[in-house]
């Protein structure tokens, strides 16, 4: 593709190139997988969308891990043995990280769906429905 200085690239494009290499490692935090992701998820249009999905992905995973009566440190615990993390990578600066909102995650149950729902935002979801 030849590029002068009169035909900038579609933003679009420059977005998705700009997100090239930036992916989520799904981690079992119950040891299962040993070290490695049990899987990693691409094709993320920027970091924002990365880390949206990330965090979605760990709010949900602290809420199946909350029984009913549980203070905050069984919930960390219960998620430490059962969970499962989402590690934000490819990114210089500004990724995502669990640690930042685990606290507050598990002394604030969630009364919003939609703060869970990452699937809605799983890029593997629009590629799935490209090819229908």
């Amino acid at each position: 593709m030849q590029r002068d200085d009169d035909n900038p690239p579609d933003p679009i494009f420059a977005m998705r190139e700009a997100a090239k290499g930036i992916s989520v490692a799904i981690m079992d935090l119950s040891g299962a997988n040993g070290s490695e992701p049990v899987e990693v998820v691409r094709g993320f249009g920027s970091l924002g969308h990365a880390n949206m999905f990330a965090r979605r992905y760990v709010r949900d995973s602290v809420e199946i891990c909350r029984a009913r009566g549980m203070m905050p440190e069984q919930v960390i615990e219960a998620w430490f043995m059962f969970g499962e993390d989402a590690q934000v990578h490819g990114a210089p600066s500004g990724a995502w990280s669990s640690q930042a909102e685990l606290k507050d995650f598990s002394e604030r149950p969630l009364r919003e769906s939609e703060q869970r729902d990452w699937r809605a935002i799983d890029p593997r979801r629009a590629v799935d429905e490209e090819e229908e």
